[in-house]
């Protein structure tokens, strides 16, 4: 009876083989989970924040309605026509405006992929991590999306490995079928395998400094949003594939405070800062948040972890002498 049991219990749950399981996760250090404490802190009070900002633009919005109307009801009917049609031709000229700054970025973004540095977000991690920072990775790549359309100089994007969970909440995004951007279900080492030798894996435990961009080089920006539990697993993804690594030269310009992480969009950021002036200082001072760095005129040898990302918007805080801070723990690769 017991080995019947057993029998059909293992007939129920088969053993997991290594292809068809993740991997356990790590189990959060004490530290850590201080930081996801504090993270979903500032989470619910930035989400208060917004709600707060939503309501009060409501209020603006309908005081301006009420000021525009007793405008027009204290005029006589000549001055009223004329301050409508006012009003009509700036509306128009905005519009139009707007209407060429688009076609202005549309260009911008078609000619990047012809001459324009290639940079790819691997998202492959995405089984590694929970709906919620899926989530908050395509917020990440919403914003690398925009600042790229707003660069003089924007890069040829490209996201790989697109699929599951992820691929579902990116089409969510309004007007991302529309995006200017390559997007591939497949690895980048299966899209671009006639290009492997030039393909260079950003992250911090990388030996090589990245002194400089060439533009024959294609730059790949891991998206992982794990929360500090997959330290490492972008130079070993890569070392495995026997492709390039390097890490942003970010020691030799800055010193970084206890928690070194980057987001994916501040990584392209600095990236794209750096293809506009040619000038890592200046591109780091313009993205890294001060909340990140200690004394700016110390010389380090840290580099930010380009596997880890924290939250880009965290609420800055005073730091004493040794410049602690809990960073957001949002992990992405560099």
């Amino acid at each position: 009876m017991e080995a019947r049991e057993e029998d059909q219990s293992a007939k129920m749950d088969p053993p997991c083989s290594p292809s068809g399981c993740n991997p356990p996760e790590p189990p959060l250090s004490k530290n850590a989970r201080k930081k996801l404490l504090k993270q979903q802190r500032y989470e619910a009070k930035k989400a208060e924040k917004k709600a707060q900002e939503k309501e009060q633009k409501k209020k603006d919005i309908e005081r301006k309605r009420k000021e525009w109307e007793e405008t027009l009801a204290s005029v006589t009917e000549e001055e009223r026509a004329k301050l409508i049609e006012s009003r009509k031709s700036l509306r128009k000229e905005r519009m139009g405006k707007r209407s060429e700054e688009k076609e202005k970025k549309i260009e911008r973004l078609n000619r990047a992929k012809d001459c324009g540095q290639k940079i790819v977000i691997d998202l492959e991690f995405s089984d590694l991590m929970t709906p919620s920072e899926i989530h908050s990775l395509v917020q990440q790549i919403m914003y690398c999306y925009a600042v790229n359309g707003r660069c003089p100089s924007p890069g040829h994007l490209w996201l790989t490995g697109c699929n599951g969970e992820m691929e579902t909440q990116l089409q969510r995004l309004p007007g991302f079928d529309k995006w200017i951007i390559e997007r591939e279900h497949r690895s980048y080492i299966d899209a671009l395998q006639d290009q492997k030798e030039n393909l260079v894996y950003l992250t911090a435990d990388s030996e090589t400094v990245l002194d400089d961009l060439d533009l024959k080089k294609i730059y790949i920006i891991g998206g992982l949003v794990d929360r500090n539990r997959w330290k490492g697993i972008t130079m070993k993804k890569a070392q495995e594939q026997g492709i390039q690594t390097a890490k942003l030269p970010i020691g030799s310009y800055l010193k970084m405070s206890s928690s070194q992480v980057l987001t994916v969009n501040q990584v392209l950021e600095i990236l794209l800062k750096y293809i506009e002036t040619r000038d890592w200082k200046a591109s780091f001072f313009q993205v890294v948040p001060q909340r990140k760095r200690c004394e700016a005129e110390c010389n380090s040898d840290h580099a930010v972890d380009g596997e880890e990302n924290g939250d880009r918007d965290d609420e800055q805080e005073t730091k004493k002498t040794k410049c602690d801070e809990v960073s957001s723990s949002n992990h992405t690769t560099l």
